[in-house]
């Protein structure tokens, strides 16, 4: 089993949840937080009593989309990510690939593959 943790835009994540349930994941985590990377942050105006200046900010609002996925779903799920969101000119988030050695279900005794499908 892999874990995978994706960055994106807030408006991104229907689209992750889209292919997420065409693939049939069993269950999704989303995190709001801050965060900073290689996607350029957008200058903002930001006001002082009467003056007015532009600003970056150090970290932006993304969304943080976790998911436990079969190994054999993998790389299916990654390639639609990254050809539903993908773009030539611009980068648009980060999907991080981790192992899970097990998962095991509270109260059914349930383990395995099985209990990351719905």
């Amino acid at each position: 089993m892999k874990e995978l943790n994706i960055f994106v835009f807030a408006q991104d994540v229907p689209t992750i949840t889209d292919i997420l349930r065409k693939h049939k994941v069993g269950g999704v985590a989303l995190y709001e937080i801050r965060g900073a990377g290689r996607i350029k942050r957008k200058e903002m105006r930001e006001r002082d009593g009467w003056s007015v200046r532009t600003v970056t900010p150090e970290y932006e609002a993304r969304t943080k989309v976790e998911t436990v996925v079969p190994d054999s779903s993998l790389k299916q799920i990654v390639d639609d990510i990254v050809t539903g969101l993908g773009s030539e000119n611009q980068p648009r988030g980060m999907i991080f690939v981790k192992d899970v050695s097990d998962a095991y279900e509270i109260g059914t005794k349930l383990s395995g593959d099985i209990v990351v499908m719905p």
